[in-house]
């Protein structure tokens, strides 16, 4: 049984969306071409054609992509677009979906700041996490940016007008040209090295070209860089630089720049009178309360009959009393008995009478260590006596008495004749003296011998 071969138009068109979804070389394309049928919607939407000399591709730009287009879209201009191609299923048709829009001519510098602004966000120069904050009220503020011009003057003004208690110091800095990189570098690092609370940097507005200097990456650097918190400001508030996202905080102009600096003086006294009138309200409605709060109890129950409120306590104290009084008598009671307990106790435990049989203890054992002594000193004698009797027996000299002699070979006592062999010298050790003697033969008592047998 066969299905049925043939798809719905909507089927065959989801189908080849999905080709142009998967296709990686349809994301992120970048397309030049001339506005044609321009339509600005309500919603902020821009519908519109770009075509060329012999194409032409149906096109549209959502309102929250259209907000960073810088311009005023018309028919007729030559851009330069970045989006993605997809099909829109309604009309069957493919279209362009642009996320970015630069009108032709700047697509070079356009090109460096994408580039730029993506290496330093990956690097992480635009993280709130390195954001400074702005103290509430600055005492000195630095401003760099060029000595002439609206610029520096609205600054100037509007510091004074809000907040006349700030000192402001200009620090002169080219802000385009050749050299206005190097000069805008060393004005942000001079005013390090002083106690600033704030720094203003910026210019008046001006062309991409006028502007280009607050896209540099030695720039962008040296504000990340800085201790001192840094309000940028640079152009109108449709121009936006490199300096303007790694900036502390960033102003559509000089003059909201010096805005965000300092506080209004006229905010800050119209506060301060507030907080009075605050203050003086509150006191007022303190005062009342805690007054019907003291009627309130002045005229109560307790303060108007006081005497209403001490008379449960009287019996109770006059029952305390009596029954301190019959503990104190009982505790007497028991001291005495203790005390004359601990009394006999003592007198059985009189230091005399521990002297007494302490002396008697001493002399017995005195007695006895003298019995002892005695004892052991006899002993002593009679085994040094019977040991003297042994030594006596045993000692050599009583023995050649009997008239035995010892024969000595060179210092060597002389045990056997087989130590000796004839003609060698002896000295022989008697009672009275020794002899020196030659062996002339050798006559052995046992049968060992075969040599003299």
């Amino acid at each position: 049984m066969s299905s049925d071969p043939y798809l719905s138009v909507k089927a065959l068109t989801k189908y080849i969306k999905k080709k142009f979804d998967a296709d990686p070389h349809l994301r992120d394309v970048y397309v030049k071409g001339e506005l044609s049928n321009v339509k600005i919607h309500t919603s902020g939407h821009i519908y519109f054609t770009l075509k060329d000399n012999s194409s032409r591709l149906p096109a549209v730009m959502f309102a929250a992509n259209a907000r960073t287009v810088k311009f005023k879209p018309e028919s007729g201009m030559t851009v330069l677009i970045r989006g993605d191609v997809t099909v829109y299923e309604a009309s069957g048709q493919y279209q362009l979906y642009a996320q970015t829009m630069q009108a032709d001519g700047i697509g070079d510098y356009y090109l460096a700041f994408e580039q730029l602004k993506e290496k330093l966000a990956k690097e992480g120069l635009f993280n709130a996490v390195h954001k400074k904050p702005f103290p509430r009220f600055p005492k000195k503020i630095a401003v760099v940016t060029a000595p002439t011009g609206a610029a520096v003057r609205d600054i100037c003004i509007t510091l004074n007008r809000r907040y006349p208690l700030a000192k402001i110091v200009i620090y002169p800095t080219l802000v385009q040209g050749a050299q206005a990189i190097q000069s805008i570098v060393q004005s942000i690092q001079a005013a390090n090295k002083s106690d600033y609370d704030v720094m203003i940097v910026g210019r008046g507005g001006g062309s991409i070209e006028d502007l280009w200097a607050f896209n540099d990456e030695a720039v962008a650097r040296a504000i990340f860089q800085s201790r001192i918190p840094i309000i940028s400001a640079v152009g109108h508030e449709t121009d936006t630089t490199i300096a303007d996202f790694v900036a502390d905080l960033r102003a559509a102009t000089p003059t909201a720049a010096a805005e965000l600096a300092v506080p209004s003086k006229a905010e800050l006294l119209e506060r301060l009178l507030s907080y009075r009138t605050g203050m003086y309200r509150m006191a007022s409605n303190t005062i009342t309360k805690e007054k019907t709060a003291l009627n309130r109890l002045t005229s109560s129950m307790p303060f108007a009959y006081p005497d209403r409120l001490y008379r449960p306590f009287i019996e109770r104290v006059e029952r305390a009393t009596d029954s301190l009084q019959r503990e104190v008598v009982q505790t007497y009671r028991r001291s005495r008995e203790q005390h004359a307990y601990l009394d006999r106790q003592l007198a059985g435990r009189s230091p005399e009478n521990l002297i007494k049989q302490s002396a008697s203890e001493l002399d017995h054992l005195q007695r006895r260590l003298d019995s002892l002594i005695g004892q052991s000193l006899r002993n002593r004698t009679q085994q040094l006596s019977s040991a003297m009797r042994t030594l006596d027996a045993l000692s050599p000299l009583k023995i050649m008495d009997r008239g035995y002699s010892i024969s000595y070979k060179g210092g060597q006592v002389v045990k056997s004749v087989t130590q000796v062999e004839e003609g060698e010298s002896l000295t022989i050790s008697m009672k009275d003296g020794n002899l020196a003697a030659t062996v002339t033969e050798r006559i052995l008592t046992s049968k060992g011998d075969n040599k003299d047998g």
